[in-house]
């Protein structure tokens, strides 16, 4: 298991979690939800959140198999998510919409959809055509310590980085993501056709 450890793979999945998560867009809609009453509760959310990716992660091979889909045609077709995510991310439209409760904001809509979403899931299972388990794993896990922190600190980072700022994050990682899903695509879609 440690000889699988590398550091390119950690990275890598970090980054298209970090993208795809993209927590930093999400101070405004924390602030907003905070501004009316409804308090987030930061262990909570993103314990939550940990926990539907790692049942995800885990059970959605087996859901996979289960419809007779593989790896690869599957991270195809999570690659056109991320694609639409990563159009999102860079025009400012919505595709794909997030409805959630208003009652519960630390599970509903804090900790799915906004961080465990679809995309995300969909992002979490499609890697593990491309990289070790442990390797996601561990840049899953460096994603929700980063995401504990940007709720527990939300007016400090507000003040701190400032709207100009955040708007320039969520761009920069729509590109690197649209980037990623490319690549995803490129390199899966070959396999595909083959096992066919």
């Amino acid at each position: 298991m440690l000889q699988q450890i590398n550091i390119v793979e950690i990275f890598s999945a970090f980054l298209v979690m970090f993208a795809i998560i993209d927590i930093t867009g999400s101070i405004p809609i924390f602030l907003g939800m905070r501004d009316q009453g409804k308090e987030i509760k930061p262990f909570q959310a993103t314990a939550v959140a940990l926990g539907l990716f790692v049942v995800f992660f885990f059970v959605g091979d087996a859901l996979l198999k289960l419809f007779s889909i593989d790896t690869p045609s599957f991270a195809v077709a999570g690659a056109a998510v991320l694609f639409i995510l990563s159009l999102e991310m860079i025009t400012g439209r919505e595709f794909i919409k997030n409805e959630g409760s208003s009652s519960g904001a630390s599970i509903v809509p804090v900790a799915f959809p906004l961080i465990a979403g679809p995309g995300a899931i969909t992002a979490l299972i499609s890697l593990r055509a491309e990289y070790a388990d442990i390797n996601i794993m561990i840049g899953l896990m460096l994603n929700i310590v980063i995401d504990y922190f940007v709720i527990r600190y939300l007016y400090k980072l507000e003040k701190w980085l400032g709207g100009d700022l955040i708007y320039v994050f969520r761009k920069f990682f729509g590109v690197v993501l649209l980037a990623i899903a490319v690549k995803l695509f490129a390199s899966n879609i070959p396999i595909v056709f083959d096992l066919r």
